[in-house]
């Protein structure tokens, strides 16, 4: 998944905390909860995602290892 295909949901979330604003009277609680989750969540994508599909080093088969457990 590419970082612009991610942070549809993280604008999408932000949009729905500016409706709820107007819709509920001007509430802050729910709105500010909303936009900050919104900014985390693009925050984390945008830190993380870029790096989700990368696989470190693997270590060599030992094709000699028993199991101690069996």
């Amino acid at each position: 998944m590419s970082v612009g295909k991610y942070m549809i949901l993280p604008i999408g979330i932000f949009i729905v905390g500016v409706v709820y604003w107007f819709v509920s009277g001007y509430e802050t609680a729910g709105t500010v909860m909303l936009i900050i989750f919104s900014v985390a969540m693009a925050l984390f994508g945008w830190t993380l995602l870029p790096t989700a599909y990368d696989v470190g080093p693997t270590a060599p088969v030992d094709p000699d290892f028993e199991d101690p457990g069996r």
